[in-house]
């Protein structure tokens, strides 16, 4: 057939071809034969699969060695894939992956792409290898949260002073971002950043280190977005919850307007059948304090928190920072085994030895069990929050578990994350979910459900257990969809097919992030609303001339301010009776841009309505606002 003719059947099919191309690469001529039926052609006589390991992260260069080509022919596919990488960059397995196979060799895994990532799974892994005779009891990790406002640094503050009143040698004496205290003889570990934003980096990074969350919710304003937003991530990190509710020695103090505020969110307290605690304090006052220190001990003890002292070293970085005279440093709370002054560790891109480690008091330790927060120096660089740290046998090894990390921080990627888009025209947002679990994907669902609202439609088109294929893609692509993974892989051709398809694929490692994002494709979906803001309301005292669709009238301001740029509403009888707008103002004879509360002035008004004096001019302005969920 003629090319017009190839090009109008391709489009048929979906494919598009651009006027201006003279071919089309392999895969898509034999999709596009498959999708009308068409046997593919192979080539007849024995043909040698060309085969090729791969490892973790590769050099331009280098692989261009082993696949034995010419280094441009393989910067030339790289840069047909969005990849701008020279011959002395990195690139990862996946993308080396999709590369080779388009250059037609078939991909191995060498041994060490297998490695362990050192992130929160990791750490799971780790607890989970330890054998239950070796396990003992270690103290809970408990984080106070709540709305602004609500007590949250108060109580923090009530419980510190508790702790040096109680006799306990030094005291805070510096912010490390998390301290202990001792309640009947047991510890309590307090992450001592109040609020959420604190926690937003390590939340981004799949960082949790909590074992109980404090809710502290204020009795004299009841549930609020920021309650909302932590008993939501007690249920998606099913992360035990304990209310406090604070302030009930003000006199407005409503304690049962809260429990029932709280039973529809589905929180139900001890007291309305459920299983929550919930305590009653005063921050201020230090009142209900012991109660709650023995309820988060109660909890922990339900909860049974444990750990081995001797078994694999391992923490997470909750701060770091450049210290004068010590150089790199953060705090770790360890969550297994013991760290000591002398170990060899690695962090992130981090690694080192340690030199010093102190707690909140700034007395040196010499070692740090399970639970214990610790600021530690010896770090070749500054960590980040969220990264995990571990023991290791020797610097080399620790070097090369920071090169690795820091090989993927560098390593350039075909598939990068593309912000979830909706259909804007039919205000629905359709969406493909592959997990690596069901569970994962039924608390993904669960989520997505709080989020439904009257405008913007959001559609589970696809959902299943594995790695994201072309039926994905497909799938997104008929539908104009967004697919989604959650700890799972992306298929190679898979990603070719997107690309082709122009379809976006993002692959999360942590459910608030990816919640977040899809509230985000919502909201900006919404039709924004017009915001009115009163700035003044002036009397109308004298009326000097009326022309047709024209008045010039005499005043004085009552509130606020009468702007020359903002609109005006004439009021008369507390009805509305039209608008207007200022052409003139004049103070004295002398133009003005405003007149504030007690002044006089005279204006021009281009308006349809005819004013009489005693009538009320209200000043505004109009804004568009975004609204939200």
């Amino acid at each position: 057939m003629s090319i017009q003719d190839l090009r109008l059947k391709a489009k048929e099919k979906g494919y598009f071809i651009s006027p201006k191309a003279n071919k089309v690469d392999n895969y898509v001529a034999r999709k596009m034969l498959e999708a009308y039926g068409q046997p593919v052609k192979v080539a007849t006589g024995p043909k040698e699969i060309k085969k090729v390991k791969l490892p973790s992260f590769i050099k331009v260069r280098d692989f261009a060695v082993l696949l034995k080509l010419p280094v441009t022919q393989v910067i030339t596919v790289l840069i047909n894939n969005g990849v701008m990488a020279s011959i002395n960059e990195e690139v990862d397995f996946d993308t080396a992956s999709i590369v080779a196979q388009e250059l037609g060799f078939e991909v191995e895994t060498e041994a060490d792409t297998a490695q362990t990532e050192f992130g929160l799974g990791f750490l799971q892994e780790i607890l989970k290898a330890e054998k239950e005779e070796n396990l003992k009891y270690r103290p809970p990790i408990v984080a106070i949260m709540g709305h602004v406002d609500h007590g949250k640094t108060t109580l923090l503050d009530t419980i510190r002073k508790a702790k040096v009143a109680e006799g306990e040698s030094g005291g805070i004496t510096q912010h490390i971002g998390a301290y202990q205290v001792k309640k009947n003889g047991k510890f309590i570990t307090f992450l001592d950043t109040p609020g959420h934003e604190a926690f937003s980096e390590m939340r981004a990074r799949g960082a949790n280190v909590t074992d109980l969350i404090v809710l502290v919710v204020a009795a004299d304003d009841g549930i609020r977005p920021q309650t909302l937003e932590v008993i939501n991530r007690a249920k998606f990190t099913n992360t035990p919850m304990l209310v406090a509710i604070n302030k009930i020695d003000k006199p407005e103090a409503n304690v049962i307007k809260v429990k029932q505020e709280l039973a529809g969110q589905g929180v139900l307290t001890e007291e309305w059948g459920g299983k929550t605690i919930a305590v009653e304090i005063s921050a201020k006052q230090n009142m209900g304090i012991d109660t709650l220190l023995e309820m988060i001990l109660l909890s922990a003890e339900v909860e049974n928190f444990r750990a081995n002292p001797a078994g694999k070293t391992i923490g997470t970085i909750i701060e770091s920072k450049v210290s004068t005279g010590k150089g790199a440093t953060a705090t770790v709370i360890v969550q297994n085994g013991t760290l000591k002054v002398g170990d060899i560790i690695a962090a992130g891109a981090a690694f080192g030895r340690i030199r010093s480690l102190e707690d909140e008091t700034g007395r040196k330790l010499k070692e740090a069990v399970p639970s214990t927060p610790a600021q530690i120096s010896g770090f070749s660089e500054v960590p980040q929050a969220g990264d995990i740290l571990q023991t290791t046998d020797s610097l080399d090894s620790a070097k090369q578990i920071a090169l690795t990390v820091q090989q993927k921080n560098r390593s350039h990627k075909i598939a990068s994350k593309q912000a979830i888009v909706g259909d804007a025209q039919s205000k629905s947002l359709n969406l493909i979910l592959k997990t690596d679990v069901g569970g994962s994907l039924e608390a993904i669902k669960q989520s997505i459900a709080k989020l439904k609202n009257d405008e913007v439609k959001i559609n589970i088109l696809g959902e299943g257990v594995g790695e994201i294929n072309e039926n994905d893609v497909l799938l997104a692509s008929s539908s104009k969809g967004t697919v989604i993974g959650f700890h799972t892989k992306i298929n190679p051709k898979a990603i070719n097919l997107a690309k082709q398809k122009k379809v976006v694929i993002d692959s999360y490692e942590v459910i608030y992030e990816l919640i977040e994002d899809i509230t985000s494709a919502v909201i900006k979906m919404f039709t924004p609303e017009l915001e009115k803001i009163a700035i003044g309301k002036a009397k109308v005292l004298a009326i000097f001339r009326t022309e047709k669709g024209q008045m010039i009238v005499g005043g004085k301001v009552e509130a606020g301010e009468l702007k020359k740029q903002s609109q005006i509403m004439v009021i008369r009888d507390g009805a509305e009776l039209g608008r207007a707008q200022i052409e003139e103002l004049q103070q004295g004879k002398v133009m003005s841009k405003s007149a504030s509360a007690g002044e006089e002035f005279g204006i021009k008004l281009k308006t349809p309505v005819k004013i009489l004096a005693g009538d009320l001019l209200e000043s505004f302005e109009e804004k568009i606002k975004q609204k939200t969920l």
